[in-house]
């Protein structure tokens, strides 16, 4: 299956069965198989401040890695739940561009197969991720999230 057939079966997700994405019009930009990026509109994402609202920016990071893993086992015809296991985050610069962008990636291109191979092995795997979200070219958000996939039953 194609990376962009991937992309548009990650957006079925988002707009089918996840409401909160439907609401901040999250959409998937590209797909690579190392890295995921999304975007949403600071419009439908906005606080009283006029910039970017936290719970927002915070969501579209921990989506991000969620996506990816989700893609990840898709790419390799494999089934599973992924769930969010522990983050952090910081908030660096206020973001007041239209188009809000995140970028999630894993670190080194061995990782992807590291994996998926524990994940066939153990039916379980554990990955540390990193998204982004840039302002003017400098980082304005960085993340760091946990998750674990888990065969389904």
């Amino acid at each position: 299956m194609s990376d962009a057939s991937l992309a548009a079966q990650l957006q079925r997700i988002f707009d089918d069965e996840i409401p909160l994405t439907r609401a901040m019009a999250l959409r998937v930009d590209q797909y690579d198989g190392q890295a995921l990026a999304l975007s949403a509109p600071l419009e439908n994402n906005i606080n009283d401040k006029a910039t970017a609202f936290g719970g927002s920016l915070y969501s579209m990071c921990v989506l991000s890695g969620w996506g990816l893993l989700t893609l990840t086992l898709k790419s390799h015809d494999l089934k599973g739940d992924i769930v969010i296991q522990d983050s952090q985050i910081q908030f660096l610069k206020p973001l007041r561009s239209a188009r809000l962008a995140v970028r999630c990636a894993f670190a080194e291109p061995q990782q992807v197969d590291e994996f998926v191979s524990v994940y066939q092995q153990r039916g379980k795997a554990r990955r540390e991720l990193v998204a982004e979200i840039l302002a003017d070219g400098e980082t304005a958000v960085r993340f760091t999230g946990r998750y674990v996939a888990l065969k389904a039953d």
